[in-house]
């Protein structure tokens, strides 16, 4: 059997809590201590510091049974949420952020709107009744997740919106 990887919070329950922060970073252990205690937090998962030591060592290359861990999590999630990541008429959106033991603001990464594609996009665009709001939430899903995963220079995309404001103006 796999080693445990991954932690969910939601719904009043939690797979950890504050003193677990060397394992789940501060943010996570934060998430499921005000989990455990009542505070409304959005459900989420975990994904161990554990896991990304043994990243690392096996040379980038991910640790056995995390994708079925993570994979059970997000099951979880959905029925909580009762959205589907990826759904196209009302997607589950996720964030994505990195932590660790210690607290380094603007240090870091993030990635916002996971869930967001060019279906779900307007799924979106038609429960908010607000096209450019969900527009905007996928351009910065794919400036983030290029900026993050792909090290692609955000001045790319700044530069590019800038050309786009001044053709409007």
């Amino acid at each position: 059997m796999a080693a445990r990887l991954v932690y969910f919070f939601g719904a009043g329950k939690a797979e950890g809590d504050a003193r677990d922060k060397q394992l789940l970073g501060g943010k996570g252990a934060g998430l499921m201590q005000m989990t455990s205690i009542g505070l409304p937090v959005p459900p989420g998962f975990v994904v161990s510091t554990d896991c990304c030591d043994q990243y690392f060592k096996r040379n980038k290359r991910w640790p056995k049974g995390l994708d079925a861990q993570v994979r059970e999590a997000l099951k979880k999630l959905e029925r909580l949420a009762g959205k589907r990541l990826g759904q196209p008429d009302e997607p589950l959106l996720v964030s994505v952020r990195s932590g660790a033991a210690v607290s380094m603001p603007g240090m870091m990464e993030t990635i916002l709107n996971l869930g967001l594609n060019d279906k779900s996009v307007e799924g979106l665009a038609s429960n908010t009744n607000n096209r450019r709001f969900a527009l905007d939430a996928y351009r910065r899903l794919i400036a983030m997740y290029a900026g993050t995963a792909m090290r692609v220079p955000r001045e790319r995309f700044d530069s590019a919106m800038a050309e786009v404001k001044v053709k409007r103006t």
